[in-house]
């Protein structure tokens, strides 16, 4: 039997003021910290930080942070230590953020804190870092030596943040059932490069139950202001139980797809959960899961996710569109994650069917708001 391998933060917190345990939780390793947010969140929370972190005697390093993740930008955060040396790298914010504290910790040897302020993927938890050109264009997934030391996730501040973030990490967690199935039923490994264990897609399959069970109340409750155990299940789920699903028991044809997505028509501006949310559809429509699928795109479509391709921006796709989309999906690494091979025309037949359901199903059920965040 091959090696298998489990990796995960070593600690997780979760609450409605979580916020205020990152003192505690980054004093053992230094007193002073990088910090590295975006303007806005700075904007918001500096001096709540400074407060914070002074308590426990410990004096950050502030690094702002813009733009995409490339490597002269990690350049240009070392630069901007002049000379100092962290003692931790604390990201804050949004997936670039936290991208670019892993980015400075792995260049400078650092441990790494995420505090994600938007719950609209699974990269707080893990060590992988999507590293981009300038024009967007994905070039690696560098990793860190090891997962977050810590994840901190105040649930007040994520309820703050506007809904189609937590719309997308739903979207995007929704997929890691079927993609973890799908690597542990065929050939494939996860990020880790080893064979998945059992355990990660059970753990895939909760967050997808508990999606099933809680996302629409948890987006009712959000709009409403209130931070609900709906709420609080539902974003356990999206940064959590997706993360340690994906890491741990491998992404497959739904996140395959979004190498085809960010380069069409209309569908490139969507948010990248919108998108893998379109993309388990497809994937289960490629694996002949025909139930399945229409429960599924049923529960897009109650909360707002894509089920079509014009959910995306892309209307009225021709012929030609599709099979670029299906061309440019098997660039991706994780093809080899599914039970069973696919080539441009089953990705191609998978694509047009759920095209077919999804317009179906639309002009049977009641009307509900198409928009997709970009």
């Amino acid at each position: 039997m091959s090696l298998r391998i489990f990796g995960g933060p070593h600690r997780y917190l979760q609450g409605p003021g979580a916020l205020d345990e990152l003192g505690r939780l980054a004093r053992p390793f230094g007193t002073n910290p990088a910090i590295i947010a975006d303007a806005f969140v700075l904007d918001l929370l500096k001096d709540r930080l400074e407060t914070l972190l002074a308590a426990e005697g410990l004096t950050p390093i502030i690094l702002p942070f813009s733009g995409e993740i490339t490597y002269p930008a990690i350049d240009a955060l070392e630069a901007a230590l002049s000379g100092q040396r962290p003692s931790l790298a604390i990201g804050i914010g949004g997936g670039k953020s936290l991208d670019a504290a892993k980015g400075l910790a792995r260049k400078l040897g650092l441990d790494v804190i995420t505090v994600p302020t938007i719950a609209s993927n699974d990269s707080p938890t893990s060590s992988a870092i999507a590293m981009y050109d300038d024009h967007h264009v994905m070039i690696s997934v560098d990793r860190l030596a090891r997962s977050p030391e810590a994840v901190i996730v105040d649930t007040t501040l994520i309820a703050r943040a506007p809904r189609h973030f937590l719309l997308a990490g739903i979207g995007d967690a929704v997929a890691k059932k079927f993609e973890a199935e799908g690597c542990l039923n065929g050939s494939g490994v996860t990020p880790f490069g080893t064979r998945p264990l059992v355990s990660a897609a059970v753990i895939a399959d909760a967050c997808y139950q508990t999606l099933r069970r809680s996302a629409q109340t948890a987006m009712m409750d959000l709009d409403a202001g209130r931070v609900t155990q709906a709420l609080e299940d539902t974003i356990e789920a999206t940064i959590l139980m997706s993360g340690l699903g994906f890491e741990n028991g491998g992404l497959s044809l739904a996140h395959s797809l979004t190498r085809g997505l960010v380069k069409a028509r209309g569908a490139k501006d969507a948010i990248h959960g919108q998108h893998v949310a379109w993309g388990a559809l497809v994937q289960l429509a490629a694996e002949g899961r025909r139930g399945e699928l229409q429960s599924l795109v049923a529960f897009n479509g109650s909360i707002g996710l894509a089920t079509s391709l014009g959910d995306l921006g892309m209307s009225d796709p021709t012929k030609a569109e599709i099979e670029d989309l299906a061309r440019w999906t098997l660039t991706a690494p994780h093809l080899g994650n599914m039970p069973n091979p696919v080539n441009v025309e089953t990705i191609m037949l998978a694509i047009e069917h759920v095209e077919e359901l999804a317009h179906h199903m639309d002009r049977r059920g009641p009307s509900r708001d198409r928009a997709v965040a970009r």
